[in-house]
């Protein structure tokens, strides 16, 4: 039972420290809208999407203003639309974005996501019809977000969807130039993508999910620093459960909104992903997490280390919280998203380098990170590979999300706006690697996926 000086914390940590849910996400299947006309397809999308979450955005601010809560983003996340559109005669997918983006804008939510394609083992037509609709698609759309995964432990990499997506890469950040290679910000590369994701821009609903799901993202990088303000000087240990406890109450928050959200619109309850995702705002972000352990400058050498002991402790304290703790569950280090992330990278402390080195041990991977406009479609490919090699051997989720900033160089910026934040372009090696990505092929699976 919540006593008083609980209900005065959490008051303090939603004024104070910028604990909020981060995201309240329906996921929808659209397996039963697959038809051969693509007309009557993207009808029966946009009836049944909002057909099911036409409440969802008023239902997450009934919750926020009741619970006083603040709710950021209420967002929807479909069946992989290669899947979807498989069956329809159609070379081009764009009009399943155009219907989504539709859907969206009906429903009132900030983003959708499931313009998507699983492609670990190899490419149907579908799967190429899609990747290929991606630059139209995500530069004639405001709120579609798409994701490719191209590898797994199970199944290896399959190195000519990675070679594919250099190229669209380089195409979405032409068509979206004048916004900042916005289309590219919506549009995420994976390795060991998870079904249950409420997050964009890699959120689609699994084929293995329930009709339809609420899955709650809850965050609070500021939370956590101001609670590390406390154990200053303290040995690590006295860090790392300091960490598992404020992660505790932030996840049990989530849990809350979760199962309210779930029992109002009818619908599963899913999973809630106790993710770190910090913001651009002062005092929300993972950067500064890391320096409060004592590190001069994020990026500096013991920053992999803070990192690792981060995610662990996070995660530990959250799975404790909740009944059912799922989709990337620990740190984020988006680049543009994070104050004390760009600080860092604009002083030259953070390189991509070091940040791959970040991705073994954090949630995700390389993340909205701005590289020069003339950066080769080979070499945006060969960091996906590098990226998916590491999701591959460690058995975790990895993933790209590159902003190629056309017309600028090291030592520009790109500014994409709200919560996606301002980039700056950060250099990347000038060395070729463009005879290792034309090989094409697939990388075998490591010997450590035979588990059967």
């Amino acid at each position: 039972m919540l006593n008083q000086k609980d209900i005065l914390s959490t008051i303090e940590m939603i004024e104070q420290q910028h604990l909020d849910v981060r995201t309240i996400t329906m996921g929808i299947s659209l397996l039963s809208c697959a038809d051969e006309n693509p007309d009557a397809a993207c009808q029966k999308i946009y009836d049944k999407i909002c057909r099911y979450a036409e409440n969802l955005v008023k239902t997450g601010c009934d919750i926020e203003t009741e619970f006083g809560i603040p709710i950021v983003n209420k967002r929807i996340s479909v069946t992989p639309i290669s899947l979807v559109a498989a069956a329809s005669k159609t070379d081009n997918y764009s009009c399943f974005a155009k219907t989504l983006d539709r859907a969206a804008k009906t429903c009132g939510v900030n983003f959708i996501g499931g313009f998507s394609a699983l492609v670990q083992k190899g490419l149907t037509e579908a799967d190429i019809k899609l990747i290929n609709s991606i630059p139209e698609a995500l530069s004639e759309t405001e709120l579609v977000c798409s994701s490719v995964n191209v590898g797994s432990t199970k199944a290896g990499i399959d190195m000519n969807a990675v070679k594919m997506m250099g190229r669209i890469i380089k195409d979405t950040a032409e068509l979206s130039a004048k916004k900042g290679s916005f289309g590219c910000a919506k549009l995420v590369v994976f390795c060991n993508a998870v079904e249950d994701n409420p997050f964009m821009a890699g959120a689609f609903h699994g084929i293995g999910e329930a009709e339809k799901v609420i899955n709650v993202g809850v965050s609070g990088p500021g939370v956590v620093h101001e609670a590390l303000k406390a154990v200053k000087g303290a040995p690590l240990d006295v860090v790392a459960e300091t960490i598992k406890k404020t992660a505790f109450r932030v996840t049990r928050m989530g849990q809350l909104v979760a199962k309210e959200a779930s029992k109002r619109l009818d619908t599963e309850f899913g999973i809630v992903d106790l993710s770190l995702a910090p913001t651009p705002a002062i005092g929300d972000s993972v950067a500064r997490i890391l320096e409060e352990m004592g590190l001069e400058e994020c990026g500096t050498h013991g920053t992999t280390a803070a990192l690792a002991m981060l995610n662990d402790a996070v995660k530990k304290g959250g799975i404790m919280a909740s009944s059912s703790v799922g989709g990337l569950s620990g740190a984020f280090i988006p680049v543009s998203e994070d104050e004390g992330m760009i600080a860092a990278a604009q002083s030259g402390t953070l390189t991509i380098d070091k940040l791959e080195a970040m991705t073994c041990v954090c949630s995700v991977g390389l993340d909205m990170i701005a590289v020069p406009g003339d950066t080769s479609a080979e070499t945006i490919s060969a960091i996906i590979a590098d990226e998916a090699a590491i999701g591959m051997i460690n058995n975790k989720t990895t993933a790209v999300r590159v902003l190629p900033a056309v017309g600028k160089d090291v030592g520009d910026s790109i500014d994409i706006g709200g919560l996606l934040g301002k980039a700056p372009v950060m250099p990347v090696h000038k060395q070729s690697s463009a005879e290792f990505i034309k090989r094409g092929g697939r990388i075998p699976a490591p010997i450590h996926s035979l588990r059967n």
